[in-house]
């Protein structure tokens, strides 16, 4: 018996993690399915090719969540990260179901799992160290097209309850 509770708690000390990654996830689809198709292309500045479409935002988080969590975390959803089609909505129904995947082997990992190191590009890390900078990586990136969408003088739903954007 106090094997069994051992193992709960182990198994609860990360769970804020994919907990986390579950909830930021669908924050990436809200902003996501707030742009139309005729956006795609659209970049913050047009005279300065550094500051990506977001078309390339979009490819950009998938091709990077699908390399970090095969080559760093060692899930693989078994599909390409990118849809077959460049259309708002492809993008959205890809990116949920693979995000949608990785919610599911994250929630089924135990302690020793998350504590092993893994390489981050050139640096030896935690699973769980890695996981942490996935999700602030993410929420930078799902940052950046909230701030398009401003400057496009878009309709903006909150993404972390009422805020200025929902009138308080």
């Amino acid at each position: 018996m106090v094997e069994e509770k051992r193992v709960t708690f182990a198994a609860m000390r990360y769970d804020f993690l994919a907990e986390t990654y579950a909830t930021e996830r669908m924050k990436v689809l809200s902003v996501w399915s707030e742009f139309r198709n005729d956006d795609l292309r659209v970049r913050p500045n047009e005279s300065d090719p550094r500051g990506r479409s977001v078309l390339e935002q979009m490819v950009h988080q998938c091709v990077s969540e699908d390399l970090w969590f095969r080559n760093m975390l060692g899930i693989d959803v078994g599909a390409p990260p990118l849809p077959g089609s460049e259309t708002r909505l492809e993008f959205i129904k890809r990116y949920a179901e693979d995000s949608g995947k990785r919610v599911t082997e994250l929630q089924n990992k135990d302690e020793a799992w998350w504590e092993v190191e893994t390489r981050f590009f050139d640096v030896q890390r935690s699973r769980a160290w890695v996981m942490v900078r996935r999700i602030a990586h993410t929420s930078h990136h799902r940052g950046q097209l909230m701030a398009m969408l401003r400057m496009m003088a878009r309709e903006l739903h909150s993404n972390y309850g009422p805020t200025a954007d929902t009138g308080g």
